[in-house]
């Protein structure tokens, strides 16, 4: 089955929810990277909020998202556009978990740092807001994050259950959000259910839909479905060309560096880990188009 997000109204709409199954897109993300258990279930669910984030913007708009709480996975990196999602861990190999068994994400991601979030809204300069990390587990640094950053009141579930083989059993997540002007009894209603609900990667485990998550949540007949289904995808845009025309900005100096040097040079794409190689001849047009571009400016 795709992954893909439910987005509904609850509580007569002064309940918002973003609903996802993840496990496809979580476990590309896994075999791209090659990381272990930790890692896998760190990067999964900032993949898994990233992707529903995104959701909340229009189409064509950007999302750049960094945590990077000094664990020992290091820093984490996701690009995330209208549900489509791409993402870079400086650590894969990582495996720790905590003494009831349960794997130990808060000590991978560590909580002494940020997420931070840049949004290019197609406006004359990104937005960046910082908020600072707080327990490194992933979903309780996104609540933190909607309440002080977007000043949403907010609770983010997510969740990756990993397979005997290290592959990725389930993972998904919600973003519960309050709306303004919503009453004491429905705040009370929500937190009651949010403490008594399964983790969410036991929800998808069991077989749980977003829709099934969400009447979980909100209760059998007190939703309003606003999209069913919005597809989540990791997937990377990465090319030949266009890696291609990123050398440019090394300057004339470093290319002709690499011309006399190597003859050659190879570049790895960190959200996907695939290789580029480009010949001599090619960094040699390369560097006519720098010299050419320089010649105009000049002028």
């Amino acid at each position: 089955m795709k992954d893909y997000c439910t987005k509904a109204y609850a509580f007569n709409k002064f309940i918002r929810i973003y609903a996802a199954t993840t496990t496809n897109l979580v476990e590309e993300a896994r075999k791209a990277h090659e990381t272990w258990p930790t890692a896998t279930a760190a990067l999964g669910r900032f993949l898994t909020a990233s992707a529903m984030m995104s959701l909340m913007y229009k189409a064509g708009e950007h999302l750049t998202l960094i945590i990077n709480g000094e664990g020992p996975i290091g820093e984490m990196v996701v690009e995330a556009s209208n549900g489509i999602v791409k993402g870079s861990i400086q650590k894969p190999g990582v495996y720790l978990k905590y003494n009831n068994g349960h794997l130990a994400v808060g000590m991978a991601v560590g909580n002494n740092g940020n997420l931070t979030v840049i949004k290019d809204l197609h406006m004359r300069e990104p937005f960046t807001s910082i908020s600072p990390l707080q327990t490194g587990e992933i979903g309780d640094d996104f609540t933190y994050y909607f309440a002080s950053s977007e000043q949403v009141p907010s609770s983010v579930g997510l969740g990756v259950l990993i397979d005997t083989d290290n592959t990725v059993k389930s993972a998904g997540g919600f973003i519960v959000q309050v709306m303004t002007g919503c009453p004491d009894d429905v705040l009370d209603k929500l937190e009651a259910k949010l403490k008594s609900i399964k983790p969410v990667s036991e929800m998808v485990a069991e077989g749980y839909t977003p829709l099934d998550m969400i009447k979980e949540i909100a209760g059998e007949n007190n939703y309003e479905i606003l999209d069913e289904a919005l597809p989540l995808e990791y997937k990377c845009d990465c090319s030949h060309d266009r890696f291609l025309m990123k050398l440019q900005s090394l300057g004339e100096r470093e290319l002709e560096n690499i011309i006399n040097q190597d003859g050659k040079a190879e570049v790895l794409c960190h959200f996907c880990m695939k290789k580029y190689t480009f010949t001599k001849d090619e960094l040699i047009s390369v560097l006519n188009n720098v010299r050419a571009l320089h010649k105009k400016l000049d002028k």
